[in-house]
C-alpha cells in the first residue's frame, strides 16, 4: 500500500554544466561536471562569506531541505571528465575516478597520489572497514589498501572472465557482475566462484546490504544472496522496470528507473511504498539523511518523511505491519514511545483481521499488544464472565475495564489520529450467527498463551497472602503493640485479588470457549489440573450443555463430592438402563463410584460408607476393597450396613473373613455367625409350622452357617447355643458344643441323634490333628468308643447335661469328658501283658482306675445297646493314634481276640519295632559311653617320676618323702600342706572383699 516515505526537494537548478558525479561533505555539494571543474555548493541559510572556509564553518552534517548556492568553484579538477567520486570520511580522503583514480586530501582538496595503474579502470569498490580499495580495468581486477599515511599499496591483482560492469565488497569477497554473470573473487587467493547469470535486458547489478547480504539485480528483479552467493529463501525483489541504479536507506530500498523513481520496503514481500516520478534522473546517490538524485543540470534531495508521519499514514491507511516495522527504527530514547505505539498499532491490526474472518492473526496482535483478556472478551458476547468485585484502584487503572494499555497514551503522534482504541460500548462485536469455529478456536489459543502468566500471577498472590498472613500472626504473638500500628488491615485481610480475579475471567472464559468448539477433551483436562473457573458461572453452562463429564470434573475440583457423585450414580443408573436419556461418548460404570470414592477414605468415611452402599450390591468385592484399602473401620462399616443395608451386611462379612480372618474383630464374627442363625431359625420355625422339617436338608444359608462354625475360630459359641432348638439343629449344636471343648456331648450328637459315624470320625481327626502340637495322646477316640458303647440311659443322661450347659451361666469352664480319660502308659512290655490281661482286670476297672468318666461306669451298669461294629472300626482305621490298653480296657468282655487282629497286628508290629529300635538306640549309648570312659582312663594314665631333685613349685623345697599335689597340667607339683595353705590363703582373701563389697 503505498503512502509518502520520501518528500522531494529540489537542491539545485541552475548548474551551467552537464553533471557527471555528486558527493556530499559537510553540508555541502560536490558537483563534478563535464568540463572537468569541480563546483561546491552549499545551503543558502549559511550566509557564508567569500573568505571563508566552506568545510570549517559548517560542522552540520545532515543534507539541508532548501536550495543551494554556488560557493566556489575548482577549475582543473580533473583533466577529463569524473565518472565517479567518493568521499572516505574516516580518513578525509576524496576519491575522484577519471581516466585514473586520483586522491584529495579533505578539505582543501589537495591531490595526494594518482595511481596510476587505475588508468583506464572503469568502475571502483571502497571497503571502509578494512581500508582496501578494489577497481576494474578491462578484464582485471587491482586491490590496494591504504597504508596510513598518504598513499595506498597494491596489494593484489587477479584476472576475471570479462570486463566488470558492477562491483562490490562482501566481507574479504568481492562479488562482480560481469556481461554473461554475477561471480565472486576470493580476495585472498584468487579463486572464482559463478553464483548465476545476469539478465538480458539491464546491466549486472550489485548493491551491498546493511546486513551483509548482497542484492543482484537480473532484469527487473532483485535477488538477495549471502556472501558466498548462496540464495536467500523469498528474497526476490521485483520492480516494475529493470533499475539502472539501486541504494539503500534502510527500511527501503530506491530504485532508480527510467521514468521514475521505485521506492520498496525490505521486508519480505518488498511491498511498494512509493513513486517518485522525475524524468531523466542520470543517478542516485545516498547520503547521511536522505537520496541525492542528479539530472543533467540539476539536484534533487529525497529525504525520509519523520517516522513517527510515515507511523500514522501506514496506519491509518491499514498497513499495519509496515507501521509496525517503523516503529522498530525509533530511536532507543523513545523507548516508552515506541511501545505505546506498537501496542495501539497491535490492537488496531488485530481488530482490522478479526473483521476481515482472520481470527488467529488476529489473536497473535492481541497477544502482542499485552492487552487485556476482556479486551478480547469483549468481541465474544456469547462468553459470559463472573462479575467479580473491583478495588478502586483497579477501576482507575482500568484493569477490567477494557480500556487500552496505559503506555498507549504517551503517544503523541496516535492520540488524534484513528488508532486510538475504541470505548469499550463502541467495540466491534460478533454476532452469534459469526461465532464459527475458527472463531473460537482462535480465542481458546489467545487464552492458552496468555493463561500461564496471569495463572502464575495469582498463584504467587495466594502465597504471598498466605506468607503476609503467617508472618502477621507471629508479629502478633511477638510484638501485638506494634502490630496494631504497623500491620493494621493486613492480618486476617486478604490482600488485592485482582491477579485471582483476572485467572478467574481467564479460566472460566476459556471453559466456555473449548466447549463451545467441542474440545470435550481439552475441557475436562482443563478441570483436572489447577485453575481459578468460576463455580456458578461453569455449574450452569455444564449442566445447560450437558456436559455431564466436565461437571463432574468441576464438583471434584471444588471438593463438592456430595454432588459429584450424585450426579456419578445418576450417570450410572442412566448407563445401566436399556435406554439411556443421553449419549455420552464415556460409558459409565459402577467402579468409577468406587474409583472416585478411594481418595475420600481418609477425609470422610461417612461420605464414602453412604455412596457405597449404591455400588455394594453390584461390585461386593471391589467396594469391600475400598473399605479395606481406605483403612475405614470394620465396626464403623457394619453398623452402617446393618442401619441402611442390612442384606449386604452378611456379604460384607464374608468378604471381610475370606481376605482377612484374623483381621476382624470378634465382634464382627459373632454378628456374621448371628446372621447366618437367625436366617436359618427362621427357615426352621417355617418349616415346622408346616410339618415339613426334616435334619438332613441344606438350604445355601445353612451351609454357609456349618462352615462358617468350623473355619471361624472367634466367635463365642455359648451365645449361639442358646439360641438353637433343643430338638433340631443337632450338626449346628455339636460343632458348638465342639468349640466348647464338650466333646463328649458333640461325639453323641453325631452317634446317637445324626447317625453319621463317619462325621464322627472326622470329628475326631480335626481334634487330634489340632492338638498334635500339644503331643496329644489319641484320648478324642476313646470317647468315641465310650460313645459307641454307650446305652441309651446313657444318651438320657448326655440330653439332660446339655440341658444343663446351655442354661448355666460358667458353661464354658466345663470339659467334661476329656480329663477323664488321661492316664499314663506303663511301657512297652506292660502294656502288651496289660493286653492279654484285659479281661480279668475289666471288672477292677473302676476301683484301681479312678480318672474314668461317668460314660464308662454307666457302660458297666448297661451294656445291652453297645456298637462294636463301628468300635472295631475306628479301631482298625485309627489304631496308630489310639492308646492300646486304654481302649482295650474299654471293650466288651466277651470280645473275641480275632476281631481285634486288625487292631492289635499293627499296633504289636508297630511296638515291636520301636522296641528294636529302642534297644539299638540304648545299646548304641552304651557303647558311646564305654568308649568316653576309655578315653578318660588314657588320659589319666599318666607317670610322674619324683627323684632327689624335684622340688616344689610354691616353697621350693625338696618333695622328698612327704605327700605331693600334681596340678591338671601333669607337670607342676608341690608338697600337699603348701597346696593346702594356698588354698586356704585364697579362701581368706576372698572374705574381706566379698564383705567391702
Amino acid at each position: 500500500m503505498v503512502h509518502t516515505a520520501f518528500d522531494s526537494i529540489e537542491l539545485l537548478n541552475d548548474c551551467p554544466k552537464k553533471i557527471n558525479a555528486i558527493e556530499y561533505y559537510a553540508s555541502n555539494l560536490l558537483v563534478a561536471c563535464s568540463d572537468g571543474s569541480l563546483r561546491i555548493y552549499a545551503p543558502e541559510s549559511a550566509n557564508l562569506s567569500p573568505s571563508s572556509d566552506l568545510f570549517s564553518q559548517n560542522n552540520n552534517l545532515e543534507l539541508k531541505k532548501e536550495l543551494y548556492v554556488l560557493q566556489r568553484t575548482v577549475n582543473g579538477f580533473s583533466k577529463k571528465q569524473v565518472l565517479a567520486m567518493e568521499v572516505l570520511a574516516s580518513i578525509g580522503l576524496l576519491l575522484s575516478l577519471s581516466e585514473s583514480i586520483v586522491i584529495h586530501r579533505l578539505p582543501n582538496l589537495e591531490t595526494l597520489a594518482v595511481i596510476s595503474k587505475a588508468k583506464g579502470a572503469n568502475l571502483y569498490s571502497w571497503d571502509d572497514r578494512r581500508g582496501f580499495l578494489c577497481f576494474a580495468r578491462q578484464k582485471r581486477v587491482c586491490i590496494f589498501r591504504h597504508n596510513g599515511g598518504r598513499g595506498f599499496v597494491e596489494v593484489k591483482e587477479f584476472g576475471v572472465p570479462d570486463t566488470v560492469k558492477s562491483m562490490c565488497w562482501c566481507g574479504e569477497n568481492i562479488c562482480m557482475g560481469i556481461k554473461r554473470g554475477y561471480i565472486i573473487l576470493n580476495a585472498t587467493n584468487g579463486v572464482l566462484s559463478e553464483v548465476f547469470a545476469s539478465g538480458r535486458v539491464a546491466p549486472p547489478l550489485v548493491v551491498s546490504l546493511s546486513s551483509g547480504e548482497l542484492l543482484l539485480g537480473k532484469d527487473n528483479i532483485g535477488v538477495v544472496v549471502d556472501r558466498n552467493g548462496k540464495l536467500i529463501p523469498e528474497g526476490r525483489i521485483c520492480w516494475s522496470e529493470a533499475p539502472s541504479a539501486v541504494v539503500i536507506q534502510k527500511p527501503y530500498a530506491i530504485a532508480l528507473l527510467p521514468k521514475h523513481i521505485e521506492i520498496r520496503s525490505l521486508r519480505v514481500p518488498f511491498p511498494l511504498m512509493q513513486t517518485i516520478v522525475v524524468r531523466n534522473v542520470r543517478g542516485i546517490q545516498r547520503v547521511t539523511n536522505g537520496i541525492i538524485a542528479s539530472l543533467d543540470q540539476s539536484l534533487y534531495g529525497l529525504f525520509p518523511v519523520p517516522l513517527g508521519a510515515q507511523i500514522v499514514q501506514l496506519t491509518a491507511s491499514g498497513n499495519f505491519e509496515e507501521a509496525l516495522v517503523l516503529c522498530k527504527l525509533l530511536p532507543p530514547e523513545d523507548s516508552s514511545l515506541r511501545t505505546s505505539k506498537e501496542q495501539s498499532i497491535h490492537i488496531r491490526y488485530a481488530h482490522h483481521l478479526f473483521e476481515n474472518g482472520r481470527y488467529e492473526d488476529a489473536m497473535v496482535h492481541f497477544v502482542a499488544s499485552q492487552v487485556e483478556i476482556t479486551h478480547v472478551l469483549s468481541l465474544y458476547p456469547s462468553i459470559v464472565l463472573p462479575k467479580l468485585p473491583f478495588s478502586a484502584e483497579s477501576e482507575e487503572k482500568g484493569d477490567l475495564a477494557g480500556d487500552s494499555h496505559p503506555s498507549r497514551g504517551s503517544s503523541d503522534d496516535m492520540d488524534s489520529s484513528p488508532t486510538c482504541l475504541p470505548e469499550s460500548d463502541d467495540r466491534p462485536t460478533i454476532e452469534p450467527k459469526k461465532m464459527s469455529h475458527n472463531t473460537l478456536i482462535a480465542l481458546v489459543k489467545f487464552l492458552l498463551k496468555k493463561r500461564p502468566t496471569i495463572v502464575g500471577k495469582a498463584a504467587a498472590e495466594s502465597t504471598e497472602e498466605v506468607v503476609l498472613d503467617a508472618v502477621g500472626h507471629t508479629s502478633v504473638i511477638n510484638e501485638s503493640s506494634r502490630l496494631k500500628k504497623s500491620t493494621k488491615g493486613r492480618v486476617n485481610v486478604p490482600t488485592d485479588s485482582g491477579a485471582r480475579e483476572m485467572a478467574a475471567i481467564l479460566d472460566t472464559a476459556l471453559l466456555q470457549a473449548l466447549l463451545l468448539a467441542g474440545q470435550v477433551a481439552a475441557s475436562i483436562d482443563l478441570l483436572k489440573g489447577f485453575n481459578y473457573c468460576d463455580l456458578n458461572i461453569c455449574e450452569e453452562m455444564l449442566q445447560k450443555g450437558n456436559h455431564d463429564s466436565c461437571l463432574l470434573e468441576l464438583y471434584k475440583y471444588n471438593s463438592m463430592h456430595r454432588e459429584a457423585l450424585k450426579l456419578l450414580h445418576q450417570l450410572v443408573e442412566d448407563a445401566t438402563s436399556g435406554e439411556p436419556k443421553i449419549a455420552h461418548p464415556q460409558k459409565f460404570n459402577p467402579e468409577m463410584i468406587i474409583e472416585y470414592l478411594k481418595p475420600l477414605c481418609g477425609i470422610d468415611p461417612m461420605l464414602v460408607l453412604e455412596f457405597s452402599m449404591l455400588v455394594l450390591k453390584n461390585c461386593p468385592t471391589e467396594t469391600i476393597d475400598l473399605f479395606l484399602s481406605g483403612n475405614i473401620p470394620a465396626d464403623l462399616v457394619n453398623s452402617y450396613l446393618k442401619q441402611h443395608a442390612p442384606s449386604m451386611q452378611a456379604t460384607y462379612l464374608e468378604h471381610m473373613i475370606s481376605m482377612n480372618e484374623n483381621g476382624i474383630s470378634q465382634n464382627l464374627q459373632n454378628e456374621m455367625m448371628q446372621i447366618y442363625l437367625s436366617e436359618v431359625l427362621d427357615w426352621h420355625s417355617d418349616l415346622m409350622a408346616q410339618k415339613t422339617w426334616d435334619e438332613k436338608t441344606y438350604t445355601p444359608t445353612r451351609k454357609k452357617l456349618i462352615s462358617g462354625l468350623q473355619s471361624i475360630s472367634e466367635y463365642n459359641p455359648e451365645v449361639l447355643l442358646k439360641q438353637i432348638p433343643p430338638d433340631a439343629l443337632y450338626e449346628e449344636r455339636a460343632i458348638l458344643l465342639g468349640k466348647m471343648n464338650q466333646h463328649e456331648l458333640a461325639l453323641s450328637i453325631y452317634v446317637h441323634k445324626l447317625y453319621l459315624p463317619e462325621m464322627a470320625l472326622s470329628y475326631c481327626d480335626r481334634v487330634y490333628e489340632s492338638e498334635i502340637n500339644r503331643k496329644a495322646d489319641g484320648n478324642i477316640y476313646l470317647i468315641l468308643l465310650q460313645v459307641y458303647l454307650s446305652p441309651q440311659k446313657t444318651t438320657r443322661k448326655i440330653e439332660k447335661r446339655i440341658n444343663n450347659l446351655v442354661s448355666s451361666p460358667s458353661s464354658g469352664d466345663l470339659k467334661a469328658g476329656w480329663s477323664s480319660i488321661k492316664g499314663k502308659g506303663r511301657g512297652l512290655g506292660k502294656k502288651i501283658a496289660e493286653i492279654e490281661g484285659a479281661d480279668d482286670k475289666r471288672i477292677k476297672a473302676s476301683s484301681s482306675d479312678g480318672g474314668k468318666s461317668d460314660i464308662e461306669n454307666d457302660f458297666i451298669e448297661e451294656n445291652s445297646m453297645i456298637m462294636p461294629d463301628e468300635v472295631l472300626d475306628v479301631l482298625q482305621q485309627r489304631w496308630e493314634r489310639i492308646h492300646g490298653p486304654k481302649a482295650l480296657r474299654l471293650m466288651p468282655k466277651e470280645t473275641k481276640l480275632q476281631k481285634l487282629y486288625p487292631f492289635l497286628g499293627p499296633l504289636m508290629r508297630k511296638t515291636s519295632e520301636s522296641y528294636r529300635n529302642f534297644s539299638v538306640i540304648k545299646s548304641l549309648r552304651q557303647y558311646e559311653s564305654l568308649k568316653v570312659k576309655d578315653e578318660l582312663y588314657i588320659k589319666r594314665k599318666t607317670e610322674l617320676k619324683i627323684t632327689s631333685e624335684s622340688a616344689c613349685s610354691l616353697c621350693h623345697k625338696n618333695i622328698g618323702t612327704s605327700v605331693f599335689a600334681v596340678y591338671p597340667d601333669g607337670n607342676t607339683i608341690v608338697h600337699f600342706i603348701c597346696f593346702r595353705n594356698s588354698q586356704n590363703t585364697k579362701d581368706t582373701r576372698k572374705g574381706p572383699s566379698l564383705r567391702r563389697r
